[in-house]
């Protein structure tokens, strides 16, 4: 589950707000530009896909959220279904600061021969938000183990995701952020795969947000090696 968008803190007058809203701008507009120039030397090993999450939260109290999430995703430059994902976990906040959110998930996936698999993972998300003027940060720490036929693992993913809340008259109720999330795999001992994602999230309503986003996928340990991502989430809170 995702459970790693950190809070803003205090806000700062409006000119030092203009002023970091442009260099996170300036700073995710560098990324996105920088990204696909990382594959142009492996276009063999280059796919474009689409990911495509559906989330719903249902508050059971202050402190406590039940948690369901949704995927597909769609591979081979956008042309087939790769996976179905769906997860589900609960959410625990006895800090505005910390929370912990175990998860267990359910994946139908396309293998490299083309058949479907099934993969199940359990899993625990941390996630830690630290104050920091004008802008919010917040680390989350994943641990999670996959039952494979034939091919047991667990991995480690750490983040970091930087955010920022834009200016009204330039969209209201919205924010953009920057995520970096590499992982380590038991399976080869190292980390082997790094994702880097930027985008902008629009709170529709107080039950409804939408995402929109962009990921650069690098892998040196699976095919294909780098991976282009658009995505798009869509947040309900019941």
């Amino acid at each position: 589950m995702r459970s790693y968008s950190p809070i803003t803190a205090r806000k700062l007058p409006y000119r030092a707000q203009q002023n970091t809203t442009r260099l996170i701008l300036s700073a995710i507009l560098l990324v996105l530009m920088a990204m696909p120039a990382v594959a142009q030397d492996e276009e063999d090993d280059t796919d474009l896909q689409l990911w495509n999450d559906l989330e719903i939260t249902i508050p059971v109290n202050k402190k406590l959220d039940i948690d369901t999430e949704t995927t597909l995703r769609l591979e081979d430059n956008i042309s087939r279904v790769d996976s179905v994902r769906f997860g589900f976990g609960i959410t625990y906040k006895p800090t505005e600061s910390f929370s912990l959110s175990p998860y267990n998930t359910f994946i139908s996936s396309r293998s490299s021969s083309g058949d479907y698999r099934f993969e199940y993972r359990a899993g625990l998300d941390a996630v830690f938000k630290f104050p920091v003027k004008g802008f919010g940060l917040s680390h989350r720490s994943r641990i999670e183990h996959r039952w494979r036929p034939g091919n047991n693992s667990w991995r480690y993913r750490p983040s970091i995701t930087i955010e920022k809340e834009l200016p009204e008259s330039f969209l209201k109720d919205a924010k953009v952020f920057l995520t970096e999330e590499p992982f380590y795999d038991s399976s080869s001992g190292r980390f082997s795969r790094n994702r880097i994602s930027a985008g902008v999230e629009k709170q529709v309503n107080k039950k409804f947000a939408v995402e929109f986003y962009y990921l650069f996928q690098g892998d040196n340990s699976s095919s294909p090696g780098s991976v282009h991502v658009l995505g798009t989430g869509w947040k309900v809170s019941l």
